[in-house]
């Protein structure tokens, strides 16, 4: 999957809270970026290009869609990031998070919860 930019991301937030969606619409719920309608349309149409975006014709204008979850993104991009920075390997990712801002209580009961389902 190739990259996503953060203002195509933006773009992909609109679309997996609510789609099919035309530029139109995807526009009027970006309306805090000050975006022209332009921008959003160049945004749709490289999210298009990287399969990660479909387009189907309403008239005379374009619905789009996501052809990928949030969750499948979420987990490569994590993944991605992990091989990045850390060989792979998700302890240090998890020992950078704890040494930065910190965790919160819940989450690290979310993270032993989880460490505890993966050992069984």
């Amino acid at each position: 999957m190739k990259r996503i930019s953060q203002a195509e991301l933006d773009v992909m937030d609109v679309l997996w809270a609510k789609s099919p969606l035309a530029a139109t619409d995807v526009a009027k719920h970006l309306a805090e970026k000050s975006w022209n309608i332009r921008t959003v349309k160049t945004l749709l149409s490289r999210l298009v290009e990287k399969d990660v975006v479909s387009t189907q014709q309403d008239g005379r204008r374009y619905l789009y869609a996501p052809l990928i979850s949030q969750k499948d993104y979420a987990r490569k991009a994590a993944r991605r990031l992990t091989n990045r920075l850390f060989g792979g390997r998700a302890a240090p990712l998890v020992a950078h998070l704890a040494e930065g801002e910190g965790l919160s209580a819940d989450d690290i009961a979310e993270l032993e919860a989880l460490l505890k389902a993966l050992k069984s």
